[in-house]
């Protein structure tokens, strides 16, 4: 089973999360607010901040409302990408701007990192009910290692692309481009 983060525990978030340990897997949480209890009583690890979890993680999702949250939580004081070492995946399941998408995926990129961008679409009963539609835009090979991760939370699990749905599906760290 794999160690895997979760930033941003609200109304889909934290149903989510409960379906990845429910599934068997080592849960390391943060969320601004008190960690849910369920989680907790269920095994999930409170993390005091990104970093933590950047590092006890080897896949870390974030499902926060917007562009400036996703930006605060991987990059900000304390955020994921202080805590990221090679050979990780940084998974945003949020819906955000696909221009900071791409900024986003490049600077977790330089760590030797993949970067997927998965928002869903089914809202809070979709997230209850493990029925979420997740569209997800990154490299093939980063893609097929959450693909498990995904089929917990959802039904409907569609690559569509590179990260913002136009880049080559190649992964970084193989490409002989960079």
């Amino acid at each position: 089973m794999a160690k895997i983060g979760f930033i941003g525990l609200g109304i889909m978030g934290c149903p989510m999360a409960g379906h990845l340990l429910e599934g068997g897997h080592q849960l390391f949480i943060h969320t601004r607010r008190e960690p849910p209890k369920e989680l907790i009583d269920k095994g999930a690890v409170a993390c005091a901040n990104g970093k933590e979890v950047g590092e006890k993680a080897e896949v870390i999702i974030t499902m926060v409302p917007d562009t400036p949250d996703v930006e605060t939580v991987l990059f900000g004081a304390g955020g994921v990408a202080q805590g990221l070492s090679k050979g990780k995946i940084v998974v945003d399941m949020s819906s955000i701007s696909p221009i900071a998408t791409k900024d986003f995926a490049k600077k977790v990129n330089e760590f030797g990192c993949e970067y997927i961008d998965a928002p869903v679409s089914g809202g809070e009963v979709g997230a209850k009910a493990a029925s979420l539609t997740i569209m997800v835009g990154g490299s093939e090979d980063a893609f097929e290692k959450v693909k498990p991760i995904f089929a917990l939370m959802g039904k409907n699990i569609t690559l569509v692309g590179g990260n913002a749905t136009d880049r080559p599906l190649k992964s970084p760290t193989r490409s002989s481009s960079r």
